[in-house]
């Protein structure tokens, strides 16, 4: 394993990496990635072997410039709307934190999509994940860099800590801004748009340039809503998830509990009468109540908690706006991977 810089020498020695089919972990604005040559099968299969992924859960890829979706997408197949609401969305929202599901050309490799017809395409706009893109190939796989179904990565040392050897490169960037990953909105179908995954970029937001999209990614309804066969990646029950057990609560409820030793807990916001809450086994995701600051913060604090050896970690939900609805939905995936086991002792919940 290599750490590189974002110098410019290193952006293209990693990106020389990448062509040559080895897996260089990489910082977008959403989470890091681990990146592999869209079109080189021994490489995508390299990105599942390393993350312990499963081959029905497709693989995001990553663009970084708008000609190059051709490559990937059979764009003249979406009929007048959807090929009109792809128009749109590119054009406000890429680059950015959103993912879109469209029809597959025939040339990419069934295992970046799992055999399913479509393909899930992003432009990132963090400026090191677009260099590195352009100077390698010109598309890139890559899902988060972390063990499948665990805390997604917002800084290199979190690579590192997962991943170790099983990467060839990681540059390092510092910490991601937008804090979770993409949202994923599926234009394939040919009626209206589907949200299957919360994100980085707001529902309303979305909705604002196109129109009310289906909503189908379950965070409504709990994690129990969710695919068992993904059509599109982070669809899963079980996801995003610590070692140590999670539990989620309801606003206002977090702060009515006793305090038990060995207890870590996760604040949306400063709980009434509480000003010292920071530090040790609290954390707050956000001291102004802001969905944006607090999804930003979520994974790091969640991976802070996660190492402190806590029997169980007690967390709070936030609202359903904004970003609130990608927090939600990844605490409702956390608390579901440990089942009927959160009560359990922490030792039978850690990775081997």
């Amino acid at each position: 394993m290599e750490f590189l810089s974002t110098s410019e020498v290193d952006i293209q020695k990693a990106a020389a990496a990448l062509a040559s089919g080895l897996l260089v972990a990489f910082p977008t604005e959403t989470v890091y990635g681990l990146g592999a040559d869209a079109f080189n099968v021994t490489a995508l299969a390299r990105v599942f072997q390393a993350k312990n992924r499963p081959r029905f859960d497709p693989l995001i890829i990553h663009i970084a410039e708008y000609a190059a979706l051709s490559r990937i997408a059979d764009i003249d197949s979406l009929n007048g709307e959807s090929a009109e609401r792809l128009s749109i969305l590119s054009k406000h929202l890429w680059p950015g934190p959103l993912t879109l599901i469209l029809p597959k050309r025939p040339a990419l490799p069934d295992l970046a999509t799992s055999g399913l017809p479509t393909a899930a395409v992003r432009f990132p706009s963090h400026p090191v994940a677009q260099k590195l893109i352009r100077y390698s190939t010109g598309a890139v796989a890559a899902p988060s860099a972390n063990p499948f179904g665990y805390l997604s990565p917002t800084q290199a040392e979190h690579v590192k800590a997962q991943l170790g050897s099983r990467v060839d490169v990681i540059i390092d960037g510092g910490r991601a801004t937008v804090g979770v990953e993409s949202t994923v909105l599926d234009l394939s179908s040919g009626g209206r748009p589907r949200l299957l995954r919360p994100g980085g970029t707001p529902r309303e937001r979305i909705e604002e340039l196109i129109g009310a999209v289906e909503f189908s990614c379950g965070t409504s309804a709990g994690a129990a809503g969710a695919q068992e066969t993904p059509v599109s990646p982070g669809q899963l029950k079980s996801h995003y998830a610590p070692r140590t057990p999670l539990v989620l609560c309801r606003r206002g409820e977090l702060a009515s509990l006793p305090d038990i030793s060995g207890e870590g807990r996760l604040y949306f916001a400063p709980p009434a009468g509480k000003s010292q809450v920071l530090g040790g086994t609290t954390r707050v995701l956000s001291v102004n109540g802001d969905t944006t600051e607090a999804a930003a913060n979520l994974f790091q604090m969640l991976h802070e908690l996660d190492a402190l050896e806590l029997t169980r970690i007690r967390a709070e939900e936030a609202p359903t706006s904004g970003l609130g609805a990608a927090i939600n939905d990844r605490l409702q995936r956390a608390e579901y991977a440990c089942g009927n086991t959160c009560e359990n002792a922490y030792e039978n919940t850690r990775l081997p």
